[in-house]
């Protein structure tokens, strides 16, 4: 997984004390950052084909996982229909688990301009999900996300879905889409509370 116990270990004190998890669940910023700490954050991966989502709790000064899973939508389905898939599944996870804010992957510099233009209509059907549900929406960036959980901006999916599936403690591995999103709510809990200018940004 390219990454040893000690960095664990580190990955592990830094996730705890961003927590805060002594504090009320509290939509309080830190002086010079707008980034709140909070118990309770959804995670978005989004995608036109299989968006991911994760539910993470802190609680007792650990992150759980809550709930995961990936919005599916057949190949032979227009757009405008996954983009209504979309919407409504979060806002049934959002009616099911009362998460505090929503931190969605970033942009990204895609080749193709279609293929961009597609993923930000899937972007764009999830935000307004979180919006809907009065959850601000935070952006947090995918080689950002990579280096919290995995150690390392190039990681591949499965070794973020391992480093996911051992900080969260879970019995099973995770399917792709949905360990990226637990760890982009991790990368969220993480950077609650810091001082940081390259902090997750509300979008």
């Amino acid at each position: 997984m390219g990454i040893s116990s000690k960095e664990f270990a580190e990955l592990q004190r830094r996730l705890e004390s961003g927590a805060k998890a002594g504090t009320p669940a509290a939509k309080r910023a830190l002086p010079g950052t707008e980034v709140p700490v909070v118990r309770m954050v959804l995670g978005i991966d989004p995608s036109l084909r299989g968006t991911g989502w994760g539910v993470v709790e802190v609680v007792g000064g650990r992150p759980m996982g809550l709930a995961a899973g990936t919005v599916r939508c057949p190949a032979s389905w227009a757009r405008s229909r996954c983009l209504l898939r979309i919407h409504e599944e979060l806002r049934d996870v959002l009616g099911l688990h009362r998460a505090e804010v929503c931190a969605v992957e970033g942009l990204f510099h895609a080749r193709n301009l279609r293929t961009a233009i597609i993923m930000g209509e899937a972007r764009g059907a999830a935000m307004a999900a979180a919006a809907i549900s009065g959850l601000a929406v935070y952006e947090v960036a995918p080689s950002k996300v990579k280096l919290a959980v995995a150690g390392h901006g190039g990681a591949r999916k499965i070794a973020v879905a391992r480093m996911v599936q051992r900080m969260l403690g879970l019995s099973e591995l995770p399917e792709p889409d949905a360990a990226d999103a637990l760890a982009i709510a991790l990368t969220y809990i993480q950077e609650a509370g810091r001082l940081s200018l390259n902090a997750p940004k509300r979008v």
